[in-house]
């Protein structure tokens, strides 16, 4: 049965205004925008040429605003030698331009799954500053020298001009890489990229392998993509992690360690992304007992990580739920500014000291400031911001980011109420994933959606499972209510 119909792109701009987010461009930024197309500025002194190495990307099916694109090749004697490209945004968008106050006012693309509302003009994000197949661009390179056990002897960073010579999506990759497709296309049709494949991903697992022994956390989720026909919602489709993806994750926290080192070594300024201790640890440790292990009392990223990872082998097909309970009680990460010769709380998740947000400059303003003060102390100079913006722009960052968690949360439970109208009465199993004096909340297994439990919340905690029956739905609104 069709959904009823509901005006989705209208509700996506609705919840776009009611978040605080402008989703029209002024005219001043789109003046602007055609400037700067019109005049691109040539390459900085000591770019380097490397427009002939098989660069190539990875990304969903959708994406277009292609921020990194990767090569990898094995060295002598061992060891691997990786190359990560992020697009030159900063040349096209300069400090304090009409673009550039548009994009620090916005902080974040927001993705909704019915229309996406782009940080920057599509005619740069998704064209001229990106890292679009068959086209010249610059780009800030991250280049690292990966050790057999998977440790990162050594980085550097620097300004470079590349073509990406493929375009490739984690659909087709990860199915190739799993034995489940034959090659793809786009693959085969370029000499040498299949080998340039499977080196990546070889890098990328010694990588996993070494954060692992050191306390990274695993994770794994359940992410409701919905399949439109004509503007009307036809169903939701699961988008399942595969091992294309896991080569993009790796080489994108070792990029931005490297990003994060580098700025530190040179003195610099910096905006740190950190996951702080978890508040919550003695949830983490009651919902561990609850499978038999025992969690250390101070809060230890290696003995969580041990844990989850013996969890994801011993039940991969409910881990899902469990990796939703850890992820909600360790909460949010968050920008702040590290000045040059201190040291801030590293990311707990990743167990790591030294992280920042480089790699995503068309989709957030976050990594087009890193990138900034990258090229300043790549270039010996003193970097574009002062203190007082840097604190600004973190705190703006993080509650931008939160408002458009917010905002693709909702739509999502829009396009799920729409689906579950016709199933009100029904019965389901679920999870609870959130639980506060502002409501408790269950993800439901039979169906990619969340709702709140509006009766026979008392005594019930997250990672708890429960038994629900739908009771009404407000597809406007989104709500999806449930009782026990």
């Amino acid at each position: 049965m069709t959904a009823p119909s509901v005006d989705l792109r209208a509700r996506a701009f609705q919840a776009m205004t009611d978040a605080g987010f402008h989703p029209a461009f002024p005219a001043d930024a789109l003046a602007e925008l055609a400037r700067v197309r019109a005049q691109p500025p040539p390459a900085a002194p000591g770019t380097r040429d490397l427009r002939d190495l098989l660069w190539s990307s990875l990304d969903t099916d959708q994406t277009r605003d292609l921020d990194q694109v990767e090569y990898v090749e094995a060295l002598n004697g061992g060891g691997m030698r990786l190359l990560v490209g992020i697009a030159d945004v900063d040349v096209l968008v300069a400090h304090g331009s009409a673009l550039d106050r548009q994009a620090a006012l916005e902080a974040t693309s927001v993705y909704t799954g019915v229309v996406t509302f782009p940080m920057l003009p599509p005619e740069l994000s998704t064209d001229a500053t990106s890292l679009v197949q068959a086209q010249e661009r610059l780009a800030l390179v991250a280049e690292l020298h990966i050790l057999d056990s998977g440790e990162t002897q050594s980085h550097d960073v620097y300004p470079a001009l590349i073509r990406n010579q493929a375009k490739l999506t984690y659909s087709a990759v990860g199915q190739w890489l799993e034995g489940a497709a034959p090659l793809p296309q786009a693959v085969a049709t370029v000499a040498g990229l299949e080998t340039q494949l499977r080196l990546q991903q070889q890098a990328a697992e010694r990588l996993h392998a070494f954060r692992q022994q050191h306390g990274a956390l695993t994770f794994s989720s359940i992410e409701p993509v919905p399949v439109l026909e004509n503007g009307q919602i036809k169903g939701l489709s699961v988008r399942q992690h595969n091992p294309a993806e896991d080569i993009i994750e790796s080489f994108m926290v070792a990029a931005n360690v490297a990003m994060a080192q580098h700025l530190r070594q040179s003195h610099a300024w910096s905006l740190r992304r950190v996951v702080k201790t978890p508040k919550r640890w003695d949830r983490i440790q009651a919902i561990a007992a609850g499978f038999g292990v025992k969690l250390p009392d101070v809060p230890d990223p290696r003995a969580l990580g041990d844990f989850l990872q013996n969890r994801h082998t011993a039940d991969p097909a409910h881990f899902p739920d469990l990796s939703l309970a850890v992820v909600k009680l360790l909460g949010a990460g968050e920008y702040i500014v590290e000045t040059p010769g201190a040291e801030k709380e590293g990311h707990f998740g990743l167990a790591v000291s030294d992280y920042t947000h480089s790699t995503a400059p068309n989709r957030r303003y976050a990594d087009l400031v890193t990138q900034r003060l990258l090229k300043a102390a790549i270039g010996g100079i003193t970097g574009p911001y002062q203190q007082s913006e840097l604190e600004t722009v973190a705190q703006h960052c993080t509650e931008r980011e939160d408002a458009a968690r917010k905002v693709e949360r909702l739509m999502r439970k829009v396009v799920a109420a729409s689906l579950l109208s016709s199933r009100v009465g029904q019965e389901f199993n679920g999870i609870v994933t959130g639980a506060s004096p502002k409501g408790t909340y269950v993800r439901l297994l039979d169906f990619p959606a969340e709702g709140r439990l509006v009766q026979g919340a008392t005594g019930v905690d997250v990672g708890d499972k429960v038994r629900v029956r739908l009771a009404s739905v407000d597809v406007p609104r989104g709500f999806i209510d449930l009782v026990r």
